[in-house]
Protein backbone atom coordinates (compact mmCIF):
# COMPACT_ATOMS: atom_id res chain seq x y z
CA UNK A 1 0.00 0.00 0.00
CA UNK A 2 1.33 3.60 -0.77
CA UNK A 3 1.90 5.56 2.50
CA UNK A 4 2.27 9.37 1.50
CA UNK A 5 5.48 11.22 1.50
CA UNK A 6 4.51 13.75 4.05
CA UNK A 7 3.57 11.21 6.50
CA UNK A 8 6.53 8.67 5.77
CA UNK A 9 9.10 11.10 6.31
CA UNK A 10 7.00 12.14 9.77
CA UNK A 11 8.75 11.50 12.99
CA UNK A 12 7.18 9.66 15.36
CA UNK A 13 6.59 11.98 18.72
CA UNK A 14 9.60 11.87 20.91
CA UNK A 15 7.79 12.18 24.18
CA UNK A 16 5.45 9.12 23.50
CA UNK A 17 8.47 7.01 22.06
CA UNK A 18 9.70 7.49 25.50
CA UNK A 19 6.35 7.09 27.20
CA UNK A 20 6.15 3.67 25.55
CA UNK A 21 9.88 2.50 26.50
CA UNK A 22 8.76 3.05 29.92
CA UNK A 23 5.11 1.40 29.89
CA UNK A 24 7.10 -1.58 28.26
CA UNK A 25 10.17 -1.64 30.74
CA UNK A 26 6.86 -1.07 33.69
CA UNK A 27 5.07 -4.31 32.40
CA UNK A 28 8.59 -6.73 32.33
CA UNK A 29 8.72 -5.85 36.19
CA UNK A 30 11.63 -2.98 35.52
CA UNK A 31 11.25 -0.02 38.27
CA UNK A 32 11.55 2.87 36.15
CA UNK A 33 11.71 6.50 37.59
CA UNK A 34 9.39 8.33 34.47
CA UNK A 35 10.55 12.10 33.61
CA UNK A 36 9.19 11.68 30.03
CA UNK A 37 5.32 12.29 30.08
CA UNK A 38 4.00 15.86 30.71
CA UNK A 39 0.67 14.36 32.52
CA UNK A 40 -0.05 15.66 35.84
CA UNK A 41 -0.12 12.58 38.81
CA UNK A 42 -3.18 13.89 40.29
CA UNK A 43 -6.90 12.74 39.25
CA UNK A 44 -9.26 14.89 38.18
CA UNK A 45 -11.24 16.93 40.68
CA UNK A 46 -14.68 15.17 41.71
CA UNK A 47 -16.65 18.10 41.14
CA UNK A 48 -15.65 18.23 37.22
CA UNK A 49 -16.19 14.21 36.97
CA UNK A 50 -19.41 14.19 38.45
CA UNK A 51 -20.35 16.93 35.97
CA UNK A 52 -19.74 14.79 33.26
CA UNK A 53 -21.51 11.39 34.99
CA UNK A 54 -25.06 12.96 35.86
CA UNK A 55 -24.90 14.29 31.84
CA UNK A 56 -24.41 10.62 30.91
CA UNK A 57 -26.79 9.30 33.42
CA UNK A 58 -29.37 11.91 32.35
CA UNK A 59 -29.08 10.60 28.39
CA UNK A 60 -26.53 13.08 27.54
CA UNK A 61 -25.10 10.79 24.78
CA UNK A 62 -26.28 12.17 21.42
CA UNK A 63 -24.15 14.13 18.96
CA UNK A 64 -23.66 17.51 19.87
CA UNK A 65 -22.92 20.51 17.87
CA UNK A 66 -19.21 20.55 15.77
CA UNK A 67 -17.86 23.52 18.36
CA UNK A 68 -19.49 22.33 21.41
CA UNK A 69 -23.06 22.97 22.72
CA UNK A 70 -23.83 26.86 23.87
CA UNK A 71 -23.26 26.40 27.59
CA UNK A 72 -19.53 25.36 26.90
CA UNK A 73 -18.85 27.65 24.23
CA UNK A 74 -20.12 30.47 26.70
CA UNK A 75 -17.97 29.14 29.80
CA UNK A 76 -14.91 29.11 27.28
CA UNK A 77 -15.83 33.16 25.17
CA UNK A 78 -16.25 34.24 29.37
CA UNK A 79 -13.34 32.68 30.84
CA UNK A 80 -11.24 34.23 27.92
CA UNK A 81 -12.78 37.49 28.53
CA UNK A 82 -12.28 37.63 32.19
CA UNK A 83 -8.83 36.15 32.78
CA UNK A 84 -7.34 36.50 29.37
CA UNK A 85 -8.63 40.18 28.68
CA UNK A 86 -9.62 38.65 24.87
CA UNK A 87 -12.64 40.19 23.58
CA UNK A 88 -14.36 37.20 22.18
CA UNK A 89 -17.82 36.32 21.52
CA UNK A 90 -19.42 32.43 21.73
CA UNK A 91 -19.12 31.68 18.58
CA UNK A 92 -15.39 32.65 18.14
CA UNK A 93 -15.05 30.15 20.00
CA UNK A 94 -14.75 25.89 19.05
CA UNK A 95 -14.11 22.96 21.50
CA UNK A 96 -11.54 20.59 20.29
CA UNK A 97 -9.99 16.80 21.16
CA UNK A 98 -7.12 17.93 22.65
CA UNK A 99 -4.91 21.41 22.65
CA UNK A 100 -3.12 19.57 20.12
CA UNK A 101 -5.98 19.23 17.86
CA UNK A 102 -6.72 22.90 17.77
CA UNK A 103 -3.39 23.64 16.93
CA UNK A 104 -3.63 21.33 14.22
CA UNK A 105 -6.55 22.77 12.35
CA UNK A 106 -5.53 26.73 13.42
CA UNK A 107 -2.10 25.73 11.28
CA UNK A 108 -4.17 23.89 8.14
CA UNK A 109 -6.59 27.06 7.83
CA UNK A 110 -3.56 29.89 8.28
CA UNK A 111 -0.81 27.83 5.51
CA UNK A 112 -1.27 27.65 1.55
CA UNK A 113 0.77 24.08 0.83
CA UNK A 114 3.09 24.76 -2.06
CA UNK A 115 3.28 28.54 -1.66
CA UNK A 116 6.59 28.73 0.42
CA UNK A 117 4.61 29.90 3.87
CA UNK A 118 7.04 30.32 6.78
CA UNK A 119 5.57 30.06 10.12
CA UNK A 120 7.92 31.23 12.72
CA UNK A 121 8.86 28.82 15.56
CA UNK A 122 10.47 30.01 18.77
CA UNK A 123 12.83 27.14 20.26
CA UNK A 124 13.39 25.03 22.42
CA UNK A 125 9.54 23.67 21.35
CA UNK A 126 7.23 21.54 21.60
CA UNK A 127 8.52 18.37 19.40
CA UNK A 128 4.67 18.52 17.62
CA UNK A 129 4.87 21.93 16.37
CA UNK A 130 7.44 21.96 13.44
CA UNK A 131 5.51 18.45 12.22
CA UNK A 132 2.32 20.37 12.29
CA UNK A 133 3.71 23.19 10.75
CA UNK A 134 5.44 21.23 7.78
CA UNK A 135 2.05 18.61 7.67
CA UNK A 136 0.22 22.00 6.50
CA UNK A 137 2.60 22.18 4.07
CA UNK A 138 5.18 25.61 6.01
CA UNK A 139 8.40 26.01 6.08
CA UNK A 140 9.40 26.19 9.99
CA UNK A 141 11.74 28.73 10.69
CA UNK A 142 13.43 28.20 13.94
CA UNK A 143 14.21 31.09 16.27
CA UNK A 144 16.49 29.76 18.59
CA UNK A 145 16.71 30.62 22.08
CA UNK A 146 19.82 29.93 24.31
CA UNK A 147 19.94 28.97 27.91
CA UNK A 148 21.40 32.42 28.80
CA UNK A 149 18.63 34.08 28.60
CA UNK A 150 16.29 31.91 30.23
CA UNK A 151 15.13 30.33 26.26
CA UNK A 152 13.31 33.66 25.61
CA UNK A 153 13.66 34.94 22.01
CA UNK A 154 14.27 38.68 21.45
CA UNK A 155 11.65 41.17 19.51
CA UNK A 156 14.97 42.07 17.25
CA UNK A 157 15.35 38.11 16.28
CA UNK A 158 11.48 37.79 15.58
CA UNK A 159 12.05 41.26 13.29
CA UNK A 160 15.25 39.69 11.76
CA UNK A 161 12.91 36.63 11.24
CA UNK A 162 10.04 37.68 9.45
CA UNK A 163 9.75 38.09 5.43
CA UNK A 164 7.51 38.28 2.76
CA UNK A 165 6.32 34.88 3.31
CA UNK A 166 6.07 34.83 6.92
CA UNK A 167 2.11 34.12 7.53
CA UNK A 168 2.31 33.47 11.40
CA UNK A 169 4.18 33.04 14.69
CA UNK A 170 3.50 30.46 17.52
CA UNK A 171 4.26 31.68 20.67
CA UNK A 172 3.73 28.78 23.67
CA UNK A 173 4.11 30.45 27.32
CA UNK A 174 4.66 28.67 29.76
CA UNK A 175 7.21 27.02 27.90
CA UNK A 176 7.35 23.25 26.86
CA UNK A 177 9.97 22.43 27.16
CA UNK A 178 11.66 24.80 29.12
CA UNK A 179 9.58 25.37 31.86
CA UNK A 180 9.81 28.74 31.69
CA UNK A 181 7.20 31.77 31.57
CA UNK A 182 8.30 34.88 29.47
CA UNK A 183 7.91 37.69 31.01
CA UNK A 184 4.72 39.99 29.79
CA UNK A 185 7.12 42.59 28.65
CA UNK A 186 9.44 40.75 26.10
CA UNK A 187 5.97 39.13 24.87
CA UNK A 188 4.73 42.58 24.99
CA UNK A 189 7.96 43.45 22.44
CA UNK A 190 7.05 40.78 20.26
CA UNK A 191 3.58 41.99 19.61
CA UNK A 192 5.19 44.80 19.01
CA UNK A 193 6.81 43.42 15.88
CA UNK A 194 3.96 41.43 14.58
CA UNK A 195 1.97 44.56 14.71
CA UNK A 196 3.69 46.07 12.05
CA UNK A 197 3.15 43.28 9.56
CA UNK A 198 -0.40 42.93 8.95
CA UNK A 199 0.14 39.65 6.94
CA UNK A 200 1.53 37.86 9.90
CA UNK A 201 -0.60 36.08 12.47
CA UNK A 202 -0.19 34.96 16.37
CA UNK A 203 -1.18 30.92 16.98
CA UNK A 204 -0.58 31.23 21.42
CA UNK A 205 -0.78 28.12 23.03
CA UNK A 206 -1.47 29.05 26.59
CA UNK A 207 -2.11 25.42 27.62
CA UNK A 208 -0.26 25.78 30.66
CA UNK A 209 -1.40 29.53 31.51
CA UNK A 210 -2.65 28.37 35.27
CA UNK A 211 0.43 26.78 36.41
CA UNK A 212 2.94 30.02 36.80
CA UNK A 213 5.04 30.16 39.99
CA UNK A 214 5.20 33.70 41.29
CA UNK A 215 6.66 32.41 44.38
CA UNK A 216 9.59 31.97 42.60
CA UNK A 217 9.76 34.95 40.46
CA UNK A 218 7.77 37.67 40.46
CA UNK A 219 7.94 37.80 36.61
CA UNK A 220 6.16 34.28 36.49
CA UNK A 221 2.82 35.93 35.17
CA UNK A 222 0.87 35.19 32.18
CA UNK A 223 -0.18 37.08 29.98
CA UNK A 224 -2.36 36.87 26.52
CA UNK A 225 -1.43 38.45 22.96
CA UNK A 226 -4.69 37.93 21.77
CA UNK A 227 -5.54 40.65 24.25
CA UNK A 228 -3.73 43.02 22.93
CA UNK A 229 -6.33 44.93 20.31
CA UNK A 230 -3.77 45.80 17.67
CA UNK A 231 -3.35 41.89 16.86
CA UNK A 232 -6.41 40.57 18.36
CA UNK A 233 -8.30 39.98 14.96
CA UNK A 234 -5.32 38.03 13.66
CA UNK A 235 -4.63 36.00 16.80
CA UNK A 236 -5.70 32.43 18.00
CA UNK A 237 -5.46 31.52 21.36
CA UNK A 238 -5.38 27.77 21.68
CA UNK A 239 -5.97 26.25 25.75
CA UNK A 240 -7.60 23.23 27.14
CA UNK A 241 -8.34 21.49 30.16
CA UNK A 242 -5.18 18.63 30.46
CA UNK A 243 -2.67 20.60 32.80
CA UNK A 244 -4.00 22.58 35.10
CA UNK A 245 -6.86 20.55 35.52
CA UNK A 246 -5.40 17.02 35.51
CA UNK A 247 -7.47 16.09 32.48
CA UNK A 248 -4.98 14.71 30.27
CA UNK A 249 -7.27 11.33 29.20
CA UNK A 250 -10.69 13.44 28.44
CA UNK A 251 -9.04 14.88 25.32
CA UNK A 252 -10.64 18.55 25.70
CA UNK A 253 -9.24 21.27 24.24
CA UNK A 254 -10.29 24.75 22.44
CA UNK A 255 -9.41 27.89 20.85
CA UNK A 256 -11.08 31.21 20.08
CA UNK A 257 -10.39 33.78 17.10
CA UNK A 258 -12.33 36.71 17.48
CA UNK A 259 -13.62 38.25 14.57
CA UNK A 260 -16.03 35.55 13.63
CA UNK A 261 -14.33 34.46 10.18
CA UNK A 262 -11.42 32.29 10.72
CA UNK A 263 -13.21 30.75 13.94
CA UNK A 264 -16.21 29.56 11.41
CA UNK A 265 -13.59 28.00 8.91
CA UNK A 266 -12.12 26.56 11.45
CA UNK A 267 -15.83 24.91 12.56
CA UNK A 268 -16.41 23.86 8.95
CA UNK A 269 -12.71 22.06 9.28
CA UNK A 270 -13.90 20.16 11.90
CA UNK A 271 -17.08 18.83 10.86
CA UNK A 272 -14.76 17.05 8.55
CA UNK A 273 -13.04 15.79 11.15
CA UNK A 274 -13.66 15.28 14.42
CA UNK A 275 -17.44 16.43 14.79
CA UNK A 276 -17.38 17.64 18.29
CA UNK A 277 -16.34 15.86 21.74
CA UNK A 278 -18.28 13.21 23.38
CA UNK A 279 -21.18 15.52 24.57
CA UNK A 280 -21.15 14.24 27.93
CA UNK A 281 -18.02 15.97 28.52
CA UNK A 282 -19.23 19.35 27.81
CA UNK A 283 -21.05 19.80 31.43
CA UNK A 284 -17.55 19.02 32.96
CA UNK A 285 -16.35 21.80 31.11
CA UNK A 286 -18.67 24.73 32.21
CA UNK A 287 -17.83 22.77 35.87
CA UNK A 288 -13.92 23.08 35.26
CA UNK A 289 -14.27 26.69 34.08
CA UNK A 290 -16.97 27.37 37.51
CA UNK A 291 -15.15 29.06 40.42
CA UNK A 292 -15.80 25.82 42.35
CA UNK A 293 -12.76 24.52 40.77
CA UNK A 294 -10.18 26.99 41.18
CA UNK A 295 -9.71 25.68 44.72
CA UNK A 296 -8.39 22.51 43.20
CA UNK A 297 -6.44 24.28 40.77
CA UNK A 298 -4.39 26.54 42.60
CA UNK A 299 -3.59 23.02 45.22
CA UNK A 300 -2.26 21.05 42.46
CA UNK A 301 -0.71 24.69 40.47
CA UNK A 302 1.38 25.24 44.59
CA UNK A 303 2.34 21.77 44.69
CA UNK A 304 4.23 21.67 40.73
CA UNK A 305 5.84 25.02 42.44
CA UNK A 306 7.38 23.22 45.63
CA UNK A 307 8.40 20.20 42.21
CA UNK A 308 10.39 23.05 40.81
CA UNK A 309 11.94 24.17 43.31
CA UNK A 310 13.59 20.38 44.17
CA UNK A 311 13.98 19.38 40.69
CA UNK A 312 16.18 22.46 39.81
CA UNK A 313 18.24 22.16 42.98
CA UNK A 314 18.98 18.49 42.58
CA UNK A 315 20.12 18.90 38.81
CA UNK A 316 22.57 21.46 40.09
CA UNK A 317 24.04 18.91 42.79
CA UNK A 318 24.53 17.12 39.32
CA UNK A 319 28.11 17.28 37.84
CA UNK A 320 28.16 19.08 34.36
CA UNK A 321 24.45 20.03 34.25
CA UNK A 322 23.24 23.74 34.14
CA UNK A 323 19.85 24.26 34.17
CA UNK A 324 17.82 27.50 34.18
CA UNK A 325 15.11 27.69 37.62
CA UNK A 326 11.55 26.51 36.05
CA UNK A 327 9.31 29.03 37.08
CA UNK A 328 5.86 27.71 35.03
CA UNK A 329 4.32 24.28 33.79
CA UNK A 330 6.19 21.24 34.86
CA UNK A 331 9.53 20.80 33.22
CA UNK A 332 12.88 21.24 33.83
CA UNK A 333 15.27 21.33 30.53
CA UNK A 334 19.19 21.04 31.55
CA UNK A 335 21.84 21.04 29.29
CA UNK A 336 24.50 18.25 29.49
CA UNK A 337 26.59 20.23 27.06
CA UNK A 338 29.75 19.13 29.74
CA UNK A 339 28.58 15.30 29.68
CA UNK A 340 28.64 15.03 25.91
CA UNK A 341 32.35 12.61 25.09
CA UNK A 342 32.30 10.74 28.39
CA UNK A 343 31.52 7.06 28.63
CA UNK A 344 28.81 4.94 30.80
CA UNK A 345 30.27 1.87 33.04
CA UNK A 346 28.60 -0.70 30.77
CA UNK A 347 30.93 1.15 27.68
CA UNK A 348 28.56 3.25 25.96
CA UNK A 349 29.58 6.92 24.74
CA UNK A 350 27.80 9.50 25.50
CA UNK A 351 27.88 11.71 22.06
CA UNK A 352 24.67 13.35 22.32
CA UNK A 353 21.45 14.25 24.28
CA UNK A 354 19.80 10.64 22.65
CA UNK A 355 22.71 8.66 23.55
CA UNK A 356 22.53 10.10 27.31
CA UNK A 357 19.04 9.21 27.45
CA UNK A 358 19.02 5.55 26.09
CA UNK A 359 22.04 5.19 28.20
CA UNK A 360 19.87 6.52 31.48
CA UNK A 361 17.05 4.51 30.60
CA UNK A 362 19.27 1.34 30.08
CA UNK A 363 21.82 1.35 33.07
CA UNK A 364 19.67 3.71 36.06
CA UNK A 365 16.21 3.20 34.57
CA UNK A 366 15.58 6.48 34.44
CA UNK A 367 13.02 7.96 31.92
CA UNK A 368 14.04 11.41 30.28
CA UNK A 369 13.20 13.31 26.93
CA UNK A 370 16.77 14.04 24.59
CA UNK A 371 16.72 17.48 23.50
CA UNK A 372 16.96 16.56 19.85
CA UNK A 373 13.48 17.22 18.35
CA UNK A 374 12.49 20.03 20.34
CA UNK A 375 14.59 22.41 17.81
CA UNK A 376 18.58 22.72 16.76
CA UNK A 377 19.24 24.91 19.69
CA UNK A 378 17.83 22.51 22.21
CA UNK A 379 20.74 19.57 21.03
CA UNK A 380 22.62 19.32 24.13
CA UNK A 381 19.54 18.98 26.51
CA UNK A 382 17.26 17.12 28.45
CA UNK A 383 13.49 17.37 29.27
CA UNK A 384 12.62 16.45 32.91
CA UNK A 385 8.73 16.43 33.74
CA UNK A 386 7.94 16.55 37.64
CA UNK A 387 4.36 15.88 36.91
CA UNK A 388 5.25 13.19 40.18
CA UNK A 389 5.62 13.07 43.22
CA UNK A 390 8.06 14.73 45.05
CA UNK A 391 9.30 10.94 46.52
CA UNK A 392 9.60 10.40 42.13
CA UNK A 393 11.52 13.04 41.75
CA UNK A 394 14.37 12.50 44.94
CA UNK A 395 14.15 9.01 43.73
CA UNK A 396 15.27 9.95 40.02
CA UNK A 397 17.76 12.60 40.44
CA UNK A 398 19.28 10.39 42.93
CA UNK A 399 19.62 8.10 40.18
CA UNK A 400 20.87 10.30 37.92
CA UNK A 401 23.35 11.82 40.21
CA UNK A 402 25.00 8.22 40.66
CA UNK A 403 24.90 7.58 36.95
CA UNK A 404 26.57 10.70 36.28
CA UNK A 405 29.07 10.27 38.86
CA UNK A 406 30.11 6.81 37.85
CA UNK A 407 30.91 8.21 33.44
CA UNK A 408 34.46 7.93 33.08
CA UNK A 409 35.34 11.53 31.53
CA UNK A 410 32.71 13.44 33.42
CA UNK A 411 33.25 16.60 35.27
CA UNK A 412 34.37 16.25 38.39
CA UNK A 413 33.23 19.70 39.88
CA UNK A 414 29.60 19.67 42.33
CA UNK A 415 28.22 21.59 39.73
CA UNK A 416 28.18 23.53 36.27
CA UNK A 417 25.20 26.37 38.16
CA UNK A 418 22.31 27.70 38.16
CA UNK A 419 21.32 30.35 34.64
CA UNK A 420 18.69 33.24 35.96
Amino acid sequence: MQIASRIEAMKESATLAVGAKVGALRAAGVDVVGFAMGEPDFDTPTNIKRAAIVALESGMTKYAPTAGDKAAREAIAEKFRRENGIACKAEHVTVTVGAKHAIYMALQAMIEPGRGDEFLLPTPAWVSYRPLIELAGGVCIEIPGSIDHAFAVTAAQVRAAITPRTVGILLNSPSNPCGVVVAPSELKAIVDVVAEHPRVAILSDEIYEKLVFPEISPDAVHWSPGSDPRVAMRTVTVNGLSKAFAMTGWRIGYLCAPGGTFAREIIKLQGQMTNSIASFFLPAIVEALSPSSASQVETMRAAFASRARLIHAGLLEIPGMQCVQPTGAFYAFPDISALIGSRTMKGAIIRSAQSFADALLDEAHVAVVPGEDFGDCAKTHIRLSFACSEAQITKGLDRIKRFVNSLAGAPSTAKVGSVS
